[in-house]
């Protein structure tokens, strides 16, 4: 069967999109793969879709409020449990907020200082549509649906000069996500292992001058450089995976759990990884969403063991790296008559890093007395998820034109909450 260009693309399991220039690593040789020196800064964007409890993930447990609001849905104080459900009651974070118990995984990290939490943070926007809230969350750009590409693809345009890797900017997904989308070039690696062609054989029978060839014959502006960067990306993965790889640290066997070690693996390697994207879904609990135990604990769980697992893998290369988690919206602070909790405004994001100032909520806590509420049902928002983004981006990838990340947002410094480090 014949090998067209759209073929390879689509089973090379990579997508790839920006329009403009070829960048300088097209000009390398087949053989070479002259790569930028290891130490980049890596900052990851980590999405929860569906809308995450935040106020069951970092429990208020200090608000009266918040277990008049949800009696069969709550999860128990730190202190003063029963013994038998000891276990089972919130993680202590600072005498007024807990973690859920089944984030246990993330409390060595908060306890050494490389996790933060800012709470009450979100979009401004009002929607309660998961759709338009993700839109907005990943353009950077919220109420605007008329945006053409994503924050982490314009951090990556307005980033210093650099020598940039055809690994610059990865997404663990099928798919190139919104927040990636735009003109500097990234790619979609669904796995590895899946971004090679079917045997050793087949990609030698095809590599060279033969698809090279394919590609610089295309008519197609767009289709031309993207061949040629799926045959540099695929060459730089090739290499990676002959060396067999041993991860330092036991990951959940879950998607996100494989999202993450995958990614892991790439940062390690040093290939020029500056911007990545991960998600997981599954946080949509209208029903039966459980305190302790039951569906919400079962996600954090698998959420807190992949980054714990992350973090422990990546061992020195830890310092170079901030990931923050995000969810388009948070949940209604009234549990409904389902045991479920529905859609609301403000929620919780994590920061993760060397550079991070951890053991520390950031944020104005607004309160969850019926007249604090949002819309009487909400928890406010007092932190807009782009002043917490803006700052990951300012001092950790030194990307100083917040303005054309975040277009028509008035991006302040002042406005930051520090949990980075200068």
């Amino acid at each position: 069967m014949t090998m067209t260009r759209r073929i390879f693309l689509k089973r090379s399991g990579m997508a790839m999109v920006g329009i403009g220039a070829l960048p300088h690593w097209l000009a390398r040789t087949a053989n070479a793969l002259d790569l930028p020196a290891g130490g980049r800064k890596v900052l990851v964007a980590l999405f929860q879709r569906g809308a995450a409890d935040g106020l069951n993930v970092v429990v208020p447990y200090g608000e009266s409020y918040y277990y008049q609001a949800r009696p069969t849905i709550n999860i128990p104080r730190p202190s003063g449990a029963p013994a038998a459900r000891a276990m089972e009651a919130g993680i202590d974070l600072d005498g007024f907020f807990a973690l859920h118990p089944a984030l246990g995984a993330l409390k060595p990290l908060w306890d050494a200082h490389h996790l933060a939490v800012v709470h009450a943070a979100g979009s401004p926007d009002p929607t309660r549509s998961h759709f338009d809230a993700q839109d907005y969350m990943e353009s950077g750009t919220p109420g605007v649906k008329s945006t053409d590409d994503g924050w982490l693809n314009r951090a990556l345009v307005a980033a210093p000069g650099a020598d940039p890797s055809p690994l610059r900017a990865v997404a663990m997904s099928a798919q190139l996500p919104r927040t990636l989308q735009g003109h500097a070039p990234a790619l979609a690696i669904n796995n590895l292992r899946a971004f090679q062609l079917a045997s050793p054989g087949a990609l030698a029978r095809i590599t060279g001058s033969t698809l090279e060839a394919m590609y610089d014959q295309a008519a197609d502006a767009v289709l031309q450089p993207a061949g040629q960067d799926t045959f540099e990306a695929l060459k730089i993965v090739q290499r990676l995976d002959a060396t067999p790889y041993q991860p330092a640290a036991e990951y959940p066997r879950s998607p996100l759990g494989d999202r993450m070690r995958q990614l892991a693996r790439l940062i390690k390697a040093d290939v020029g990884v500056e911007v990545a994207f991960a998600d997981v879904g599954g946080w949509d609990h209208h029903v039966n969403e459980g305190n302790t135990q039951g569906q919400l604990a079962s996600r954090l769980r698998d959420f807190a063991g992949a980054i714990s697992a992350f973090w422990s893998d990546l061992g020195p290369r830890a310092e170079d790296v901030v990931l923050v988690t995000m969810s388009e919206f948070g949940r209604t602070v009234r549990e409904n008559g389902n045991r479920g909790t529905d859609h609301g405004h403000a929620n919780v994001m994590f920061v993760l890093g060397g550079p991070v100032r951890g053991g520390r909520v950031y944020g104005e806590w607004p309160g969850l007395a019926p007249e604090r509420l949002y819309q009487n049902r909400d928890l406010q928002v007092t932190t807009d998820f782009r002043d917490v983004l803006g700052e990951a981006v300012l001092r950790h990838l030194n990307v100083t034109a917040l303005n054309e990340v975040f277009p028509g947002f008035a991006a302040d410094p002042a406005r930051f909450r520090g949990f980075l480090r200068a």
